[in-house]
């Protein structure tokens, strides 16, 4: 399953983009991570780097964001919830709140269409200001700029239960965007996350610096057009 892979002019893969879960094998994936260690550290001062140098505009962007929250909805302004991350540690995620005050619906994953999100909530969901408050969990070494998305421990838990390889997930550090992110996009059921999955573990076994940048790419594209995900 280590198939390599090239981008043609159109920005396609000409190789599979993602691993079916039934051809699937766990051994290679623990290779591949643990032959690529030394990037990860490497990645690791890249990432402080580039928050470093991107926080004092993202400071101001958040800044707007959050008198803009304040004006429409009130407080709080930020929103955190615990997610499983690097080898299965849970830590506490930052967003920008982008939905009305109301009981949180643990273990269920948001639906595009929630009734609870405000207006200004889609718009800040829409363009993904809402996840720049993860930066700091970037620079506090909680999470990577390009990695598997976290998800919330209930769901973890039942992923676990219900879809095999899931926890390879966890080998590396999740990311603000990722491979799945921009070739699949929202997940709302079990479904979408099993396809997700098989992205994930595309990404787990072919994770470098041409990939990263590559995704990086994809992800700036995508900002400007949400309709290139599929």
């Amino acid at each position: 399953m280590l198939t390599k892979f090239s981008a043609d002019v159109k920005g396609e893969y000409t190789a599979p983009e993602r691993v079916c879960l039934t051809k699937a094998n766990a051994e290679q994936v623990l290779w591949a991570v643990a032959s690529r260690q030394w990037y990860c550290s490497v990645k690791r001062g890249v990432d402080i780097v580039f928050v470093l140098l991107a926080g004092p505009a993202v400071l101001i962007v958040i800044a707007i964001a959050a008198v803009a929250i304040l004006c429409t909805m009130g407080g709080p302004v930020f929103y955190v919830q615990e997610r499983v991350g690097y080898k299965g540690r849970v830590f506490w995620i930052w967003k920008l709140r982008t939905m009305k005050p109301a009981p949180e619906k643990v273990g269920v994953a948001t639906a595009i269409n929630d009734c609870r999100i405000t207006p200004l909530g889609q718009f800040l969901r829409i363009t993904h200001i809402d996840e720049l408050p993860q930066f700091w969990n970037i620079l506090r070494g909680d999470m990577t700029l390009i990695g598997p998305r976290p998800e919330q421990v209930p769901l973890v838990e039942e992923y676990r239960n219900s879809l095999p390889y899931y926890d390879l997930r966890h080998l590396v550090r999740p990311g603000l965007s990722g491979w799945a992110q921009v070739r699949y996009g929202y997940a709302e059921t079990v479904h979408d996350t099993r396809h997700k999955l098989e992205y994930d573990l595309f990404y787990l076994l072919h994770h470098g610096p041409v990939l990263d940048l590559w995704i990086l790419w994809l992800t700036f594209s995508v900002l400007r057009d949400p309709k290139m995900v599929r």
